[in-house]
């Protein structure tokens, strides 16, 4: 065969290949309606919260789709619920494959918003709606997925576990629930709530961040009390000065910044896509963590002052009791963003050492927090993840990150289970609008996220 031949037929081979590859149109229309559907329930904590609806929902899908009605559980947990799905194996001994998620969306308020958050709109190729981006359109992404792979009639080795909780921006109590039930029968966690993909503010896949670690949340009450007085006869003691002397000491302050295999092999590798400025700041940071230059640079980003060590800032404030008197009480809360391997009651410590008052009362108040550790590299899932973005977006790379924010993820670390955040859905950073105002997502994701979660899913169970 001639050269001319040969190049023919291989154009040929992977056109037929791409084709094969490529998810159905039906599949992809029916993720972006589940989306829609998803956003208008108001899965918000509280009274009229409808988490137990969407998941009622999801499961009658699941159920249209051929799974036995017994193996989709919606489970009520106070004014919320979970959904939890095993799609059995052909393999009873081999562990089962989880995908985590979750339905609850952080409350958004329609006179805040340009168009209302619990009406999803299509427009100018992005889906708007509260959870557009965290995460309702990823859960529709894998409810369809998985809904065309069953109809498809393919049948996995091990268990395909979907696992949605209904409160992980809360106080994850189903998140914990379902952590429980995973473990010692699962084999390892894919969160469709973790990682996910960069554009460039050109429109231009640059990288894939799966999240193999995230840092642990803890919230810090600070307390300064005073017998007070009246108003006109002030004293040098005051609760309110005292407090904001030490909340001010504390926001100066900056912990040791550290470095871990994760973040060290995710500086190095989007390093070469950043500014010069940010990318030899990455590169000098990964090389020596104790970079004063780089240090500076990187903690004055907000993208990646997250990335380099444990944070603190204050978040909320209150003191004293009445306009007319010296306060008798004044509190703070400091939050607290902890790198893997460092445990809260350490950073507490340091802070109380930062605050320099023996006045300030520090304690603990966080709920449903754990500490984790970092999950494995492992190379049966990079190589599972980096084959299907191939087959998605060829030639992007993927990197290994940590999540400065916390997720799902942290209760099935805690139980032994590796978890890992795989989302394949990319956004600018300039449209990164989770938890926050007219949040939206580009739609051309969804029959790229669709090819991706298929291979991906086929690769790890069969």
């Amino acid at each position: 065969m001639n050269k001319y031949g040969f190049a023919a037929a291989l154009s040929l081979l992977l056109a037929s290949t791409a084709q094969a590859a490529s998810p159905t149109e039906s599949a992809a229309d029916n993720a972006l309606e589940i989306a829609k559907r998803a956003i208008a329930f108001r899965s918000v904590q509280g009274p009229g919260n409808q988490t137990p609806q969407l998941a009622a929902y999801l499961k009658r899908l699941f159920v249209e789709a051929g799974f036995p009605a017994a193996d989709v559980t919606v489970e009520p947990v106070g004014d919320t619920a979970y959904l939890l799905l095993r799609w059995h194996g052909t393999d009873p001994k081999a562990k089962a494959l989880a995908i985590s998620g979750h339905m609850d969306v952080v409350e958004a308020k329609p006179s805040d918003w340009q168009r209302d958050p619990f009406t999803p709109v299509v427009e100018n190729g992005y889906l708007f709606g509260r959870g557009a981006t965290d995460m309702k359109l990823d859960l529709a992404l894998v409810t369809a997925t998985v809904i065309d792979m069953k109809r498809a009639g393919y049948k996995p080795r091990r268990d395909i576990v979907l696992a949605f909780s209904g409160d992980e921006e809360t106080a994850m109590k189903t998140s914990a629930i379902l952590a429980s039930k995973a473990k010692g029968s699962t084999e390892m966690v894919l969160n469709i709530d973790g990682g996910g993909g960069m554009l460039s503010e050109s429109g231009k896949a640059e990288y894939l961040s799966v999240s193999a670690a995230e840092k642990t949340y803890a919230d810090f009450k600070l307390e300064v009390t005073n017998p007070g007085g009246h108003s006109s006869a002030p004293r040098k003691v005051n609760a309110i000065n005292e407090l904001s002397a030490a909340l001010v000491r504390i926001g100066d302050y900056r912990f040791t910044p550290q470095l871990s295999p994760i973040t060290k092999g995710y500086f190095e590798g989007v390093a070469p896509l950043q500014t010069s400025e940010i990318g030899a700041a990455m590169k000098a940071f990964a090389a020596n963590p104790q970079d004063k230059r780089a240090i500076e640079t990187l903690a004055g980003n907000p993208a990646y002052v997250g990335q380099i060590g444990t944070t603190c800032v204050s978040t909320m404030v209150s003191g004293g009791h009445a306009l007319n008197a010296l306060p008798q009480r004044a509190t703070a809360n400091i939050n607290c963003r902890i790198f893997p391997g460092v445990k809260p009651a350490a950073v507490m410590a340091e802070l109380e050492r930062v605050a320099a008052d023996p006045s300030v009362k520090f304690s603990d108040v966080t709920e449903g927090s754990n500490p984790t550790d970092a999950s494995p590299l492992r190379p049966d899932l990079m190589n599972a993840v980096k084959k299907a973005l191939s087959l998605a977006r060829p030639g992007v790379p993927v990197f290994p990150a940590m999540s400065a924010g916390a997720s799902d993820s942290m209760h099935f670390r805690a139980a032994g289970i590796p978890s890992y955040g795989i989302s394949p859905v990319f956004i600018k950073e300039s449209d990164d609008f989770s938890h926050g105002l007219n949040e939206r997502t580009p739609i051309d994701n969804v029959p790229l996220a669709i090819t991706y979660y298929r291979s991906l899913l086929t690769d790890l169970s069969k």
